[in-house]
């Protein structure tokens, strides 16, 4: 194998490939990358065999065409430090050979023909969605997944189908984040399941794809794995097994107090008076009261904080505590300069919504 890169393309690739990369393994063959030189193109892959993904290259000269598996974060390492604008990858018996004006580096791969199958896109797709679309939903919801937990479905997200509408919902049993975006088109009601749960991590790599935000993402399901293409990017993924929660049932429909507040004022706000809570008293408490918000924080051994926002509410005072990394994940993520919060009584869940496509239910904390 031999081939002249742009570097620049080719250190774009091996940012996204090497986020699915495993960092420990007791398979060493799936912390490399397959690098496969076809006639006018080069096609790289990687997996964990969870997720995978097949990303073509197309800023290529191929001299000689060929095959070769390299440690992944070795020859990312190489090509991020490069000042080269074209890098030569000439490859044979399981040594890669990267060469730049001043640079010259050997890198020992393992021998073709060994790396798992990582599935390429044939035919079309059931579901079309644009990548600003798609990326803007995963923005709003994914954070609030689950990273570490026995209930293996809430490890993913939710993505229910309707008409035209994608639905995405993530929980982590403290916190709900769900949003609804459109789809370019929907699938017949009889060729797709109406709801999968999709891992968090390949969620995750859909919102590092590079791109034009009207770039047209491509999805359809095969047996028991996801096929998600855009541009000259596959990332397929193994779908999450297991029932998502019932999560219609832990939205509040019955909250008294409803007040309308700024983005921006409310993340200060947050932010400020977060400033002193400690890893004993981590909440932060919101005060309610007539054309009054109050957040307030204390931390015995630090301190008090709080920050006062008026407000227009003339409804029955409230006292309630939450998690502010919460909240402030939240709103960072609204995109509307208002939102709207209810609240039932100090032990209910939170309420924050943001028009009709952006709706996040916090569940309150115990301040003592």
């Amino acid at each position: 194998m031999k081939v002249n890169f742009n570097r620049a393309a080719l250190s774009e690739a091996l940012g996204l490939l090497t986020s699915v990369v495993p960092s420990r393994t007791p398979k060493p063959i799936l912390r490399c990358v397959q690098i496969t030189a076809e006639e006018k193109e080069v096609r790289i892959c990687a997996t964990d065999l969870e997720v995978g993904i097949n990303y073509l290259i197309s800023e290529v000269q191929v001299e000689k065409t060929g095959e070769i598996i390299v440690p992944a974060d070795r020859l990312a390492a190489i090509v991020r430090e490069s000042v080269d604008e074209v890098l030569l990858l000439e490859a044979s018996k399981g040594t890669c050979e990267i060469k730049g004006a001043d640079s010259h580096f050997t890198i020992y791969g393992q021998e073709p023909g060994q790396y798992p199958v990582v599935p390429g896109f044939d035919g079309t797709g059931e579901i079309k969605i644009t990548l600003g679309n798609l990326q803007a939903g995963i923005e709003q919801c994914l954070f609030a997944a689950a990273r570490e937990s026995s209930r293996y479905a809430i490890n993913g997200v939710l993505w229910e189908i309707k008409d035209k509408k994608l639905m995405l919902v993530a929980t982590d049993g403290r916190r709900l984040a769900r949003c609804r975006v459109n789809l370019s088109s929907a699938p017949a009601k009889d060729k797709t399941p109406a709801n999968i749960i999709v891992p968090a991590k390949a969620m995750g790599l859909l919102d590092k794809i590079g791109g034009n935000e009207k770039d047209s993402v491509t999805i359809k399901l095969v047996d028991n794995q996801i096929l998600i293409s855009c541009a000259n990017v596959v990332i397929s993924s193994n779908l999450v097994e297991g029932n998502f929660p019932k999560y219609e049932d832990i939205i509040p429909s019955d909250h008294d107090k409803k007040l309308t507040l700024s983005t921006e004022g409310a993340l200060s706000a947050v932010r400020r008076a977060s400033l002193l809570t400690s890893e004993e008293s981590r909440g932060i408490k919101l005060s309610i009261e007539k054309d009054k918000l109050v957040f307030s924080s204390r931390a015995p051994e630090t301190g008090n904080a709080q920050v006062d926002m008026p407000i227009d509410y003339k409804g029955e005072p409230i006292e309630i505590g939450f998690n502010p990394q919460f909240l402030i994940d939240a709103l960072r993520v609204i995109k509307t300069p208002e939102f709207s919060l209810e609240l039932g009584q100090s032990d209910r869940p939170g309420l924050i919504k943001s028009g009709t496509n952006f709706l996040y239910v916090l569940m309150p904390i115990n301040l003592g």
